[in-house]
């Protein structure tokens, strides 16, 4: 392995060489002027990738699972019931942070590489008093893809918070919050929306915004609460100075031109091309052999894919699709774990990037089958 792989796994992914110029720029500080209008940018441009103009957009340096604890520390408070929407490991983790925030959990789980049916969901939720219900839009264990639209429209039938992990979705999938009703949605950089590691990003509508201003007992956690860090995103956008914990300047500057990069192609236009790339891999997966973990077509992401190995063919796949150029990751799944890889596919991948991956896979399958043949 070196330098020169091309790195498809599902996150960190290929950055664009402005990202990664801006990101290795000098350092400014966090109240030059230069720094505040490139930050206050980034929040107004998340709205326009989240689709949600109503929403207050809160950028932290952190990870996926930040984001998603900080939904679940300013929406919950012991004894609230909450709906998970369990479609793989990463449903799993935020139904844990619930129960560590002393939330009753009920789970609507679907074997691995499904999704639970509406009928499920919306008989569950009849039993009334869930404050949240959480949905993984895409799990990136599974790349199943859960249909946010609906279910987000049963939980606002039946009155609980919509929360979405976005983390391997928002910047490839369709998402629109203030549309579809969903009142949290948290994403990474470091997936579609095509930046390095490092940056936790929530957007919380009016509804979750009123539920926190409700709470009876403050946030457990100071880093967490949206009081600290609400004033500070309300200055920066502002292009004013103001201060919490010190901000992660060059991974905001990097998320700037990242995100001027999303605007400029068009959400609509990205997603369909990320739809493109799914429908290519897709047909190649195929002519290949290989099944994907998601079951349903329609259930299938289009930022990442999960498939078993061959007959006969282990792990060792992943390691000689690296010795032909390319890098993806093993499986996730604890259940499937040593039955599958997965192979990103999303942010600013091209087509000669997918081609790329297509032939290092190939090639890799005939060593590893020709190797495991028998009598070689």
């Amino acid at each position: 392995m070196n330098e020169r792989n091309l790195l498809m796994i599902p996150g960190p992914i290929e950055f664009e060489p402005a990202v990664l110029r801006a990101l290795g720029e000098k350092t400014r500080s966090h109240l030059d002027p230069v720094f505040m209008k490139a930050f206050a940018r980034s929040l107004k441009r998340l709205r326009e990738v989240f689709a949600a103009p109503s929403a207050q957009p809160f950028v932290v340096a952190g990870s996926g699972t930040l984001a998603m604890e900080m939904a679940v520390a300013n929406l919950v408070q012991p004894g609230d019931r909450a709906l998970v929407v369990n479609t793989g490991y990463f449903s799993d983790r935020i139904a844990t942070m619930l129960e560590r925030h002393g939330a009753a959990v009920t789970h609507v789980r679907a074997e691995p590489g499904a999704v639970p049916s509406l009928d499920e969901v919306e008989r569950a939720l009849s039993g009334g008093g869930f404050k949240v219900m959480t949905v993984t839009h895409v799990d990136t264990s599974t790349a199943v893809l859960a249909p946010v639209q609906a279910l987000a429209a049963l939980g606002r039938k039946h009155d609980a918070l919509v929360v979405v992990d976005g983390v391997c979705s928002v910047g490839g999938e369709a998402l629109e919050m203030d549309a579809w009703g969903v009142d949290v949605a948290f994403t990474a950089s470091q997936k579609a929306l095509g930046v390095p590691p490092g940056l936790a990003v929530l957007l919380a509508g009016p509804r979750a915004m009123a539920a926190w201003k409700a709470r009876t007992r403050p946030v457990a956690s100071m880093y967490l609460d949206f009081a600290e860090w609400l004033p500070v995103h309300e200055a920066y956008e502002a292009e004013k100075p103001a201060y919490f914990a010190t901000p992660p300047v060059n991974l905001i500057m990097a998320l700037d031109v990242s995100l001027g990069q999303l605007v400029e192609e068009g959400m609509a236009a990205r997603v369909q091309r990320h739809v493109k790339i799914a429908e290519v891999v897709g047909r190649a997966w195929k002519a290949l052999g290989l099944e994907p973990l998601p079951k349903n077509e329609a259930h299938r992401a289009h930022t990442l894919s999960a498939l078993y190995y061959p007959a006969g063919v282990d792990a060792s796949l992943v390691k000689a699709i690296a010795q032909e150029g390319v890098v993806v990751a093993g499986g996730l799944h604890p259940a499937l774990k040593t039955k599958y890889f997965r192979v990103g596919h999303m942010g600013a991948v091209t087509m000669n990037d997918v081609s790329a991956t297509l032939g290092a896979i190939e090639r890799a399958l005939e060593a590893v089958t020709v190797a495991t043949s028998p009598g070689r």
